[in-house]
């Protein structure tokens, strides 16, 4: 029963952390709506997003004490240590890039605001570093050695694509032609020649 259970939360978990954090990109848009007071109630709903995103993982760990009664083996063929060592190739260069997209947007990261400018630093070469927290979904099942979490995760690229998306929309409405121009030279998750 607990297998199912947390099954059930990871999935609700995952499907209102998009519903969330899509509201949270969305400051212009409801700044038309509602005026200045948007971008702090973005805020809040960035908050609860990521809130939401530590319940995900927490389901992501108690799957590994209580997997799902099917037919795929528990663990990778091989020994942990190989696991170990994927989940520490992926973790090391997407780490990087998340950590130094929140370092370069700044405040933006946690909470929009409305006097931000276009960032610098690494937003230079590509306009979602931090999307590269997909990554960690995988990094987890590989440091759990869970082939279910590894053919999980690949159902949690399609939400991160939605999040960049619904955040590359407002942008637009945000700063308009500005964006669209840096839209143009910027590569979204790998840099352009």
């Amino acid at each position: 029963m607990i297998p199912w259970i947390n099954l059930a939360v990871l999935l609700a978990a995952i499907a209102l952390m998009l519903y969330m954090y899509i509201l949270s990109v969305s400051p212009a848009a409801l700044e038309k709506r509602i005026g200045p007071i948007a971008y702090k109630r973005c805020g809040r709903y960035r908050f609860v997003a990521m809130a939401l995103m530590f319940v995900a993982l927490g389901n992501y760990i108690v799957y590994y004490f209580y997997p799902l009664p099917l037919p795929l083996s528990r663990t990778f063929p091989w020994p942990w240590w190989v696991s170990g060592l994927i989940a520490a190739l992926l973790a090391i260069p997407s780490g990087y890039l998340v950590i130094r997209g929140m370092r370069d947007a700044g405040a933006e990261a946690i909470a929009p605001r409305p006097e931000q400018k276009l960032f610098g630093g690494i937003y230079n070469h590509i306009r979602h570093p931090q999307a590269w927290e997909m990554v960690w979904w995988f990094v987890i099942a590989f440091a759990l050695n869970s082939p279910f979490l590894a053919l999980f995760s690949l159902l949690l690229l399609p939400v991160e694509y939605a999040m960049m998306w619904a955040e590359e929309r407002d942008l637009i409405l945000r700063y308009g032609q500005e964006y669209e121009d840096y839209r143009q030279r910027t590569g979204a998750l790998w840099p352009r020649r």
